[in-house]
């Protein structure tokens, strides 16, 4: 009989403990550490980041998280927590889930911990990225690595590269976009944005906008719309060099010009709302659009703990442990 013991780690980015200057200084800090999110040489990129981006950017960030912040605090984490709770639930008891951030808390090694207390033996990583990218799925691997390195037992690994065309999360967006229309009424376009890169991690080998097609392909295919009906766009961008286009926050505002005055826009790479989907899409975006002549805006929320989205973590999940099995 096999003494193994399977065991869960979800994985997401991370936020800010609290909204505030000091805590959101602390989590930009270490975010913007990674070399995986920044690569630039480490003698010009630190008294950038310590000198300018650190003091005036963390007050700013600060109050746009404070627009957002709920009873239970940062919404990113909110719904990570009871994402894990609801895997937790229909996995069982004798499968332990633990929820950690590449940034900030909890943290992978306290997730780690958590898991390796319990016996697991066979660990399955999910990483919260329905696209993979270098700056976030290959941000999870090196913090595992990290974790991982002084220990002397190493659990057997598998990791989820991503899930970007997945039926059950095809279905799942499908039934979102499907509920805003019915709601809204059917606009003139969905606006299907995605976090951006910079085009040199693409021109470097990251396929990451190929897995972002290749999931806006896949739902405007599962909805029936025409092309002219829905348009792929990148968002977050931050920085001087150039990201993957066409930007969102430009094409929103241009589309009032092209008598597109009705949009619906869904952010399919963000397992769980936070500051970029409620703040830059639902509020910035939001007034971007409609400043420049748009008349009807609506924002489609995140899968979060939605029951469908449980499910296509459970069936990633069961399916990494047949693997195992066999």
């Amino acid at each position: 009989m096999s003494q193994q013991k399977l065991g869960v780690l979800m994985v997401n980015l991370g936020t800010s403990e609290a909204p505030t200057p000091q805590a959101v200084k602390r989590y930009l800090a270490q975010f913007l550490s990674d070399k995986r999110v920044v690569d630039t040489p480490r003698w010009l990129w630190w008294p950038l980041l310590n000198g300018v981006i650190l003091p005036f950017r963390s007050p700013r960030v600060a109050k746009l998280y404070q627009s957002i912040w709920t009873v239970d605090g940062s919404p990113l984490l909110a719904f990570s927590r009871r994402q894990e709770c609801a895997l937790s639930a229909r996995l069982g008891d004798d499968i332990p889930v633990a929820l950690g951030m590449s940034y900030g808390s909890p943290s992978l090694p306290s997730a780690m911990d958590s898991l390796l207390s319990q016996g697991v033996t066979q660990l399955v990583v999910l990483p919260l990225y329905p696209q993979y990218s270098c700056s976030t799925t290959g941000a999870v691997w090196d913090g595992l690595a990290d974790a991982m390195r002084t220990r002397r037992q190493v659990p057997g690994i598998r990791f989820i590269r991503d899930y970007a065309t997945h039926p059950v999360y095809i279905d799942a967006l499908k039934q979102r976009v499907e509920a805003s229309f019915a709601l809204h009424g059917v606009p003139d376009r969905l606006v299907i944005s995605f976090h951006g890169i910079p085009v040199r991690y693409a021109t470097e080998g990251d396929d990451y906008p190929l897995r972002c097609q290749a999931t806006a392909q896949a739902l405007i295919a599962a909805l029936g719309l025409a092309p002219e009906q829905a348009q792929m766009t990148f968002q977050s961008r931050f920085g001087h060099e150039p990201w993957l286009t066409p930007y969102t926050d430009e094409t929103l505002k241009g589309l009032p010009a092209q008598g597109i005055k009705h949009i619906q826009v869904i952010c399919p790479g963000f397992a769980a709302d936070c500051l970029e989907t409620l703040e830059e899409i639902q509020e910035q975006n939001r007034e971007i659009f409609l400043h420049a002549g748009g008349a009807q805006f609506a924002y489609i929320p995140a899968l979060n703990d939605d029951a469908r989205h449980i499910d296509l973590f459970e069936a990633l999940v069961r399916d990494e442990s047949l693997k195992q099995d066999r």
